[in-house]
């Protein structure tokens, strides 16, 4: 998961792309790094870490020129180590950097294409240099005795949709050239575009939400449609183009859960009221399977559900109270790598206010349970904190497969759902009582905000993978390679793959 943002300007954009990861932040804490365009010249600085703890004024007075891209990472593909932070660049056809999010999942045969056909040497296990050298390859042969322009960029996109599999928004720009930004066909992550008009010229920006775009004053034109690509020039002059076979909107539901900020708009549904409508619908469900005569107090566990929970306690005429109050210097624990660190930092991030919780029925409200570590250690909270009895509510349905689409949850043995019955995770967590939302509820949520959207990416509860590339010999491989986090080297994935060692013909 991570969050991207491309810009073409008349001015500097050094700072505009910084604000643009900041507003940006909550799709990924772990790394952030910018790349601009000035001539024919590339200034580039990318490290681990917070967007603010990455730029110092002196990195920031380096990244000259009036286009850019930039990337704020959470990595699922890969490591976390520094030479797989983002931006990547290529100096060949005519220099190319790149951002993306999401997950390529057959990153590591196109690895193998690349070395075995088309002669390009990929330096990391990351799937976004994989992304950025096929890209690359496909411009060189969509140039080849022709001039670049935007329809050669177009038909290089369409191979590239032809080639890759999986999830991916991206922005990449060509140097001297323009900016160009594309999404999969199937629009599983999240891409829009908005303009600024200034005294020196039309801004574009593009951005994984819309969010991005408000914060900085931009006025949101649209999302990129699944399977587009938009081109924007040097000059500010932009062309856009269908280049998937196919394309169908079928946006990540976990989305409008849990990963964007509440005040973005996706895909024509806003995330706010696509929440409150979780509410709505998980308060008809407990109606129908608790007397609410025995619920005290309904809260919120900070900050995801919230807009869930008030909805929630409103429908059932329950009193609303805060009982966790959140630190908010300490990042999302779901992000966080480790059971043991995600423990501790459930105790450092949320603190509870005893008076709210001594000696009443308290129902709690998240957002969603994925590995369970979090709702036990709340629950534990509640109770040290007087609690009589504790129901916990989830706003969406059971997490009971891996999400390979750009999601850090991707192994079954981590999911608490995975393998058990609502009442045995009910005990995993101590609650006294368990509800989730009904998968239906939770698209017909997503759905009332934007009538349009009929279909999803919601394969971590139905384990429907809409690719249809996901096999269980897949879902092993990865879960092998959780487990093993050595890098294979070349031999060891060729094998896996069971690709031919024989040279290309």
């Amino acid at each position: 998961m991570c969050g991207i943002a491309g810009v073409v300007s008349q001015n500097p954009v050094n700072q505009l792309i910084y604000d643009a990861l900041l507003l940006l932040q909550h799709r990924g804490q772990d790394a952030a790094g910018i790349a601009t365009n000035q001539g024919n010249k590339f200034y580039m600085h990318k490290a681990n870490g917070l967007v603010r703890d990455v730029f110092r004024t002196r990195n920031m007075r380096s990244l000259l020129g009036n286009m850019g891209i930039g990337q704020c990472r959470y990595p699922t593909a890969g490591s976390s180590s520094e030479e797989e932070a983002q931006p990547f660049y290529v100096n060949a056809p005519f220099g190319i950097t790149l951002a993306h999010n999401g997950n390529l999942t057959n990153w590591e045969q196109l690895k193998i294409e690349m070395f075995r056909n088309d002669r390009r040497h990929i330096n990391t296990n990351s799937d976004s240099e994989v992304l950025l050298n096929v890209l690359a390859h496909e411009i060189q042969q969509a140039t080849l005795g022709y001039s670049l322009d935007p329809a050669a960029l177009f038909k290089a996109v369409a191979s590239l949709h032809r080639r890759v599999r999986g999830s991916y928004a991206v922005v990449a720009q060509i140097a001297g050239f323009g900016l160009l930004a594309f999404r999969d066909p199937y629009g599983i992550r999240p891409l829009c575009l908005g303009v600024n008009e200034t005294d020196a010229g039309t801004e574009y920006l593009v951005a994984s939400e819309s969010v991005a775009l408000e914060g900085l004053g931009f006025r949101f034109v649209r999302d990129v449609i699944p399977g587009e690509a938009i081109f924007i020039d040097v000059d500010g002059n932009m062309t856009s183009q269908q280049c998937a076979d196919n394309p169908v909107l079928n946006p990540c539901a976990f989305e409008f859960v849990y990963l964007a900020r509440p005040d973005s708009v996706i895909d024509g549904a806003s995330v706010y009221h696509s929440r409150l409508k979780m509410g709505e619908y998980l308060a008809d469900k407990i109606k129908r399977e608790f007397s609410t005569g025995d619920i005290d107090v309904v809260m919120p566990i900070p900050d995801s559900a919230r807009p869930s929970t008030i909805e929630l306690a409103l429908k059932l005429n329950l009193d609303y109270r805060e009982g966790f109050i959140k630190n908010r210097y300490i990042g999302r624990t779901f992000l966080m790598p480790g059971q043991a660190i995600r423990r501790k930092s459930v105790r450092q991030k949320l603190n509870a206010i005893g008076s709210e919780f001594k000696g009443k029925s308290v129902l709690l409200v998240d957002d969603s349970i994925v590995r369970g570590t979090t709702s036990r250690e709340i629950v534990q909270m509640a109770r040290d904190a007087g609690a009589r009895r504790v129901i916990f509510a989830s706003a969406a349905p059971p997490v009971k497969f891996p999400n390979v689409y750009g999601i850090d949850m991707p192994t079954r043995s981590e999911l608490i759902a995975y393998g058990r019955t609502d009442e045995e995770v009910c005990r995993e967590i101590t609650a006294d009582a368990l509800v989730y939302q009904d998968l239906d509820a939770l698209k017909r949520s997503i759905s009332d905000a934007n009538p349009s959207i009929r279909q999803f990416e919601a394969s971590c509860f139905d384990g429907n993978y809409v690719t249809g590339d996901i096999s269980r010999d897949y879902l092993d491989r990865i879960e092998y390679a959780r487990g093993n986090p050595e890098p294979a080297n070349d031999d060891m994935v060729r094998s896996q793959l069971n690709l031919s060692l024989a040279p290309a013909d």
